[in-house]
């Protein structure tokens, strides 16, 4: 017995003498979401699951939860200067480094539904728009995904099924000009709040309504301000999301790592989605039984907004030579 526990020690103190296993690639990854149950998070958590579990532990991926910025510039900064390895944001910022294309994906009515908004980002018009950005950025992004943001609607203070019923609404919209347009030509007034202060401004009527997917809305509880509490199923914007990470990074990287983080990166894809997708019908019903009033998409005039849309659609697609990618989308559509 003697010997036993003579030899246990042994091994013990071996073991504390060997050093930790150290992976080969640590990734830092991050969102702007500091909400646990955000989409986001979500999708960050599933790449580091997928990436730890497929490399055996040779990627180590360390999640950022809105703790390295709230601010989607300064995650996109970080990304350029490689301060961060991985991030999801927004497309908007991308017209402001040399891509207006991008702005492509911020036209109203571009897809009818989250089907066709799948088909075209996983088929040719989203392999054309990962090139595009990485041609225009020196390969400063590289696209691993997609995501989704919801489906957006706008709630306001009153009701509303067609044009007619925005006119003269201060709406806070995105800061990006097509979608400006498309309010403008609405007859409502875009109006800049920052995000983290757009409750206040619903509640005191510095905006009139905003525009966003209910799980957004409900999360920070617009919902409950006199002048969001009517959300209208417009259905204007199937959002897209980049899942990024530095192009000149990826390209140092080993082949066995990039099929690591490509594998990660369409499983991770997968799962926001589908949580985004979960999330609407359970995000609605929150704001129904929060006592919100809405107006289903059936019952609006669909058909006036796309009419607004579409012209607003064809001169962008035009200007920035894109009609090809404009015909290949309005084909997909059911």
């Amino acid at each position: 017995m003697k010997k036993f526990f003579a030899i246990l020690l042994t091994l013990c103190l071996f073991a504390m003498c060997i050093p930790a296993f150290a992976a080969e690639l640590t990734l830092n990854i991050a969102s702007n979401a500091t909400d646990p149950t955000n989409p986001y998070s979500y999708g960050l958590d599933k790449f580091k699951e997928v990436a730890e579990e497929i490399s055996g532990g040779k990627i180590e991926v360390i999640v950022h939860k809105g703790t390295l910025g709230q601010d989607e510039t300064e995650l996109v900064q970080k990304l350029a200067m490689e301060a961060v390895d991985i991030v999801v944001s927004s497309p908007g910022f991308m017209t402001g480094v040399g891509v207006p294309e991008v702005d492509f994906l911020s036209l109203e009515y571009l897809f009818d539904s989250f089907d066709h908004w799948e088909a075209c980002m996983d088929g040719e018009f989203g392999d054309s728009m990962r090139e595009i950005i990485k041609q225009k950025t020196g390969n400063m992004y590289r696209i691993l995904g997609y995501w989704s943001s919801g489906v957006r609607d706008v709630y306001a203070k009153k009701a509303i099924t067609s044009p007619d019923d925005m006119k003269g609404l201060k709406i806070r919209t995105q800061n990006s000009k097509v979608q400006q347009d498309f309010f403008i030509a609405c007859g409502a007034v875009p109006t800049s709040v920052a995000w983290g202060e757009l409750y206040q401004a619903l509640q005191q009527g510095v905006a009139d309504g905003a525009e966003n997917d209910y799980t957004n809305l409900t999360l920070k509880e617009h919902h409950k301000t006199p002048n969001g509490c009517f959300i209208n199923e417009t259905h204007h914007d199937y959002t897209t999301r980049l899942f990024m990470m530095s192009g000149n990074k990826y390209d140092r990287l080993t082949d066995e790592q990039k099929a690591w983080i490509d594998e990660a990166a369409a499983a991770c894809t997968a799962e926001e989605r589908q949580i985004t997708y979960n999330m609407l019908a359970e995000s609605k019903q929150k704001a129904i039984d929060d006592g919100a009033t809405i107006t289903e998409h059936d019952d609006i005039d669909i058909a006036a907004f796309k009419a607004i849309a579409e012209p607003i659609q064809d001169e962008f697609a035009a200007k920035i030579g894109m009609t090809e990618q404009l015909a290949t989308i309005r084909s997909l559509a059911k």
